[in-house]
């Protein structure tokens, strides 16, 4: 009998918005408009925290235009309105709003500017909520507009017609000992207070909940799948630093034993500290590419000097240390440990042409949940069967669901939250005979993969010059993937964590202790995709003492079956050998009897 499975727990497959919503609430909104004299309302999906995982209360983008995507902004204009989409969504954004009262455009083809150029008169005024957009955002725009629309800042509209809004999260704050940060908040504040006096600024203001969580050694749960608090933090390079957070997150041991280090503020007392800051004539740093263009407004009005550089906890935090590592090490043991009991599973039942992708993201979530210190995954499974496979980052509902046939790709794009670390793999899946293109295709991918897992570079070098080493393969038969190779990821934290990463848009320099993911994949619109990630950790190369290399953190078998093997390198083959061997011997030892039988046979060498 086939196993059955208890419902997710961390993620919901529903179809959440109705089409027909949005004609009244834009209606509302245009109302709205009348009444502040504006011709435009800026909406983008985001919040003051440039979360990728936003609470209920600050999806406005989805209220007003029903697109639940990760990315995206809208404007709702008096005639007119526009919602602005990646080619992640050029399915799922059409299917989610009424497309006789939005346009979709699609980026980064289609900008926001030339809208506005072609669709609102000369003088326009295109009101904003300085919170949700950052100083460059709003600056980059009112170039590109050239004169032509007014940007006005203010009250945010949606908010006035979001009658049933949910109440901000309040999500309980925990404490992280030093065993699993590694390094005290008190040594943490001290190395930024230095790095504040070396670029001669007073104060530097927090708004990136995964740098707070980071520096203090807290971990929070108001928002899914990211472990952070939403607060705001203002570090001085002299003084005790500020925590601006709601106290209903705090417990008493938690408020007094940060109060040790930090000062525990109300969020309402963040407006006026900004304030004072500024009647100080304080140098302040902030990051404007992230940091809400309110924050710089209040500070540059009272006379505060602001210094604009990047977020200053964010490299530190890239770069792990023994502890954060040792941890993430765990993590993917646990995962791998899943991986397999998923795999396994897998392979017995998809031949019988019964799974659908709902079915199989649940199931691997259950795999997941079987280790207790899992709390959450660490993004909406992507489960894409056949030509689902092709929509990059696919989201499976009870609308869009599909049963895998025999035969087709199944790309499961997937990761976890443990008590030690965050993963995040996928693998695309057998199902039956495979085609030779198929294979084919596969295999191009994997070489791609295997060449960033064996690359030996210099310090100093970005993740925009090896990106080209993914591609490789694919390029030489005029192929290739419109995403970047991989994204750094957190430890124990957000899933996708800047600066660095593997794409043509990082110009940061890789550097040990750094986390990336290795993700090459190749996409045959309307047929199949196929993706290969493993995490990678950067470490100290043997080849020459300025050199850096990579350490495979990700433990499951890579389908053999789908690789044509004629195309692999005695080199490549080594490898993917090695790989499989590491990944048996250390998942092997915790699986019973049967998936231990079939780890066996996925890993046997090639």
């Amino acid at each position: 009998m086939a196993r059955t499975f208890d419902k997710t727990i961390y993620q919901s497959f529903a179809e959440v918005t109705d089409p027909s919503n949005v004609a009244p609430r834009i209606a509302a909104l245009r109302q709205k408009l009348k009444e502040k004299k504006l011709d435009a309302f800026l909406i983008p999906r985001t919040d003051a925290h440039r979360g990728e995982s936003l609470p209920d209360s600050e999806q406005r983008l989805a209220y007003v235009t029903g697109f639940t995507g990760s990315a995206g902004l809208a404007i709702v204009a008096k005639q007119k309105a526009a919602l602005f989409v990646d080619g992640r969504y050029t399915l799922q954004a059409p299917a989610q709003t009424d497309t006789s009262l939005v346009e979709i455009q699609q980026l980064p083809e289609a900008k926001l500017s030339d809208w506005v150029l072609e669709n609102l008169p000369e003088g326009a005024r295109i009101g904003f909520d300085p919170w949700l957009h950052t100083p460059n955002e709003i600056r980059d725009l009112a170039t590109k507009l050239g004169g032509h629309a007014e940007l006005v800042p203010g009250d945010n509209l949606v908010d006035m017609i979001w009658i049933d809004r949910p109440a901000p999260p309040k999500g309980k704050v925990e404490l992280l000992g030093v065993s699993s940060a590694g390094v005290s908040a008190k040594e943490k504040l001290k190395t930024l207070q230095e790095t504040l006096a070396a670029a001669n600024a007073d104060a530097t203001v927090l708004t990136m909940p995964e740098s707070i969580c980071w520096l203090l050694n807290i971990r929070g749960r108001d928002v899914p799948n990211t472990p952070v608090v939403h607060a705001f933090a203002i570090v001085h390079r002299d003084k005790k630093p500020a925590l601006f957070v709601d106290p209903d997150k705090l417990g008493d041991s938690e408020k007094h034993r940060l109060a040790e280090t930090i000062d525990l503020l109300l969020p309402e007392d963040f407006k006026p500290a900004l304030a004072d800051l500024g009647k100080a004539k304080k140098h302040v740093w902030i990051d404007p590419a992230t940091c809400p263009a309110a924050v710089a407004t209040l500070l540059t009005d009272r006379g505060a000097k602001l210094i604009k550089k990047s977020d200053p906890v964010s490299l530190p935090k890239a770069r792990k240390n023994a502890a954060e590592l040792a941890g993430m090490r765990e993590a993917h043991r646990l995962d791998g440990i899943a991986m397999a009991k998923f795999l396994s599973w897998f392979d017995d039942e998809a031949p019988k042409g019964n799974l659908s992708e709902i079915d199989i993201a649940t199931a691997l979530e259950a795999f997941r949940r079987e280790e207790k210190t899992l709390f959450d995954i660490s993004f909406d499974t992507i489960s894409g069967s056949g030509p689902h496979g092709a929509i990059v980052h696919y989201r499976v509902n009870t609308k869009s669901n599909r049963t895998l046939v025999p035969g087709e790709l199944m790309l499961v794009d997937s990761g976890g939250q443990y008590l030690s670390g965050t993963t995040d793999i996928t693998r695309t899946l057998f199902t039956g005979a495979a085609t030779a293109q198929q294979k084919h295709h596969f295999t191009l991918v994997l070489k791609g993969m295997i060449a960033i897992s064996q690359v030996q570079f210099p310090e100093k070098t970005t993740g925009a010059q090896i990106d080209a080493l993914a591609r490789h393969a694919l390029w030489q038969e005029g192929l290739n993937y419109g995403h970047g190779t991989g994204h750094g990821v957190g430890a124990g934290l957000s899933v996708h964590e800047g600066p660095a990463g593997i794409a043509p848009r990082y110009h940061v320099p890789l550097e040990k202790g750094m986390i990336l993911s290795n993700e090459p994949g190749y996409y045959l619109e309307g047929e199949y995709g196929i993706r290969i990630e493993n995490l990678l950790h950067v470490i100290k190369s043997d080849v020459a003492e300025d050199f850096l290399a990579f350490e495979t953190l990700t433990l499951a078998p890579i389908d053999t079956r789908l690789v044509a093997k004629d195309l692999l390198t005695s080199g490549e083959k080594e490898w993917l050998n090695a790989y499989h061997a590491r990944v048996m011997a250390e998942i092997a030892p915790h699986l019973a009897a049967q998936e231990k039988a079939w780890l066996k046979k996925a890993t046997t060498e090639i």
